[in-house]
């Protein structure tokens, strides 16, 4: 073992690091440090307001971040036979039923005063000896490894223990002060990623509205129905798994394997044709196979078939699809279907090229992102276990 280290019940750590239960980081004179919402009967619709105290539910934390676009109420009365379940500015937030449960943020500062749902539960940190951003850190750092799915109890719905909650450990630099410092250099990086991710959401948004824009019908466009466009609009084979070969093979999921047989070449545009994804859209190149779940739209060098993926994606297929057991769109529908396009081809690769350079923008945006949340989980990964120390 490195020298400065020693083992723990939590793994290796710095000598002078401490190992400490969740419960003993709350203020130690108030009741309710850990606590959850009210029992079901306790908070039902019928108790919902439009106005008054918010109440604070598990959904609203479960990316990481508290995002809160609507809120249901309470009045005051009900809130103070619910006292206990309160939260205020600064607590940590936590899931504590679903799915998702385990996932956390902290309340902003200058949050009104709530009341949790029956779904979630809220952490006090006592601010005196610790800093919440730090402990809220090493939490989200062990939902996302998945260490809090010790933490569930079995049953219908996975849940949050409470009383695992309380006793479970993690570990602590010795000062308040190297605490800060080292949630001050993950909370740059969090500043970093959701920066990045707010110019995405930006630039999606653009996007969306040149879309509009330039995929509207105009002076000297045709109208045209997508089975007059195409060479050939048709599913693909029902046995294509069942030879392994040299082509990638297209399902309404993607990639689902390789077959050297029935086998197409060059760009088509492939329509998901059955189940949950039925009416989305991508584009294939080369030479590959298309399963009998998806419908392939091939052309004879008459449109270009990139202005066609996207005045596809802006008619919305998924609008066509039927069924409810199993959700379909057909290719008697794709053939129907009209739309209006530009008479030349020039004035669609120009269309085209414009959405595809916004495409491409974005996907860098995207990798540069994903790099970022690399970046950041490996500075968890050192700083939260005291591989480096930043004091």
């Amino acid at each position: 073992m490195k020298k400065g280290y020693k083992q723990t019940e939590v793994g290796v750590i710095p000598d002078d690091w401490e190992v400490n239960k969740i419960e003993t980081l709350t203020p130690q004179n108030k009741k309710y440090g850990i606590v959850d919402g009210p029992f079901g009967s306790n908070l039902k619709t019928i108790h919902y307001r439009k106005s008054g105290i918010p109440i604070i539910t598990s959904g609203y934390v479960t990316e990481g971040q508290f995002i809160a676009k609507e809120y249901l109420f309470v009045d005051l009365e009900k809130f103070k036979q619910e006292k206990r379940s309160a939260v205020n500015a600064g607590d940590i937030v936590m899931a504590k039923i679903g799915a998702r449960c385990g996932a956390s943020a902290i309340l902003p500062a200058n949050h009104p005063e709530g009341i949790l749902s029956g779904n979630a539960l809220k952490i006090s940190i006592d601010e005196k000896q610790f800093s919440t951003y730090f402990i809220w850190q090493v939490l989200w750092n062990l939902y996302v490894k998945g260490d809090l799915e010790l933490l569930r109890t079995v049953g219908a719905q996975p849940a949050i223990s409470m009383a695992n909650l309380k006793k479970y450990q993690i570990p602590l630099p010795p000062t308040k002060a190297e605490q800060t410092a080292i949630a001050a250099a993950l909370s740059d990086a969090d500043a970093l990623i959701q920066s990045l991710e707010k110019l995405i959401a930006k630039k999606r948004n653009i996007k969306q509205g040149a879309m509009q824009e330039l995929l509207k019908p105009k002076e000297g466009w045709v109208v045209r129905k997508l089975g007059e466009i195409a060479k050939t609009i048709a599913s693909g084979k029902s046995n294509t798994k069942s030879n392994i070969g040299n082509y990638p093979i297209y399902g309404s999921t993607g990639i689902i394997g390789w077959n050297k047989s029935f086998d197409y070449e060059g760009h088509s545009i492939l329509v998901a044709r059955v189940g949950a994804n039925a009416g989305t859209i991508n584009i294939a190149d080369g030479k590959y196979n298309v399963s009998d779940n998806t419908l392939m739209i091939s052309f004879s060098g008459n449109v270009d078939i990139f202005f066609l993926f996207y005045k596809l994606n802006d008619c919305q297929l998924h609008t066509l699809v039927f069924g409810s057991g199993q959700p379909l769109i057909t290719g008697s529908q794709l053939k129907s279907l009209e739309m209006a396009i530009p008479s030349n081809i020039p004035e669609q690769t120009r269309i085209a090229t414009i959405l595809s350079d916004m495409d491409a923008e974005i996907s860098a945006l995207e990798t540069k992102l994903a790099k970022y949340k690399q970046v950041k989980q490996g500075m968890m990964q050192e700083l939260l276990t005291g591989r480096i120390r930043l004091v």
